[in-house]
């Protein structure tokens, strides 16, 4: 507020401010967001009701109604530059795990540092071989026990009536890019900075 567009800059020169930051995750107008099929730009649609809106919008409407959410991706997901947003951004937004067939190696590790869960398809499985549109209710089983590196996981898929689906299921095995120990342990106390402060905590 009180900016004027000259000194607006660059989101680079804003990494400090979340509110800035937070709304340019996934702000490239270059992106294309399959459920938004032949729009480019930080466009998604809210469930069920299908309203295109902006992603930062959207997002925070489903926070109000409780409603956690993932991304859906496909090879080397995470590359490029502003790693450390690229990781905050999603959490904020609400995402709670990612979907995707490879990820670039420090942003695997940035989404466990911020409590989001990195799945990988099984080896030849893609979002479109499984039949995955990004408008189902998403299920993941297999983390309430004991977490172990590279865990597989059970994850279900509902195609969603409200939202245009059958109403039927698509059940698959992914695995959990939680590639160490430590790496569970971060992911099991929702990140870094509250598995820190437990720490703290606990020797105070």
């Amino acid at each position: 507020r009180g900016v004027g567009p000259l000194e607006f800059n660059s989101y680079g020169a804003r990494r400090g401010q979340h509110e800035v930051l937070v709304r340019g995750t996934f702000g490239n107008i270059r992106l294309r967001n399959r459920l938004v099929d032949g729009t480019e730009g930080p466009y998604t649609v809210h469930l069920p009701d299908g309203e295109q809106g902006f992603i930062f919008d959207t997002a925070m409407r489903y926070a109000a109604e409780r409603v956690p959410l993932a991304i859906l991706a496909g090879r080397e997901y995470g590359s490029g530059s502003s790693r450390d947003w690229a990781a905050k951004g999603p959490a904020l937004l609400g995402v709670r795990f990612v979907l995707a067939e490879s990820y670039e190696r420090i942003h695997r590790s940035n989404l466990v540092g911020m409590g989001i869960l990195p799945l990988q398809y099984l080896p030849g499985q893609t979002a479109a071989s499984l039949g995955l549109t990004g408008r189902e209710l998403f299920s993941v089983n297999g983390l309430d026990g004991r977490l172990t590196p590279r865990q597989t996981v059970a994850v279900t898929a509902l195609r969603d009536p409200a939202a245009g689906g059958d109403g039927t299921e698509r059940r698959f095995e992914a695995i959990a890019r939680l590639d160490g120990p430590i790496d569970v342990e971060y992911y099991r106390q929702g990140g870094i900075l509250p598995t820190v402060l437990r720490r703290l905590a606990t020797e105070g």
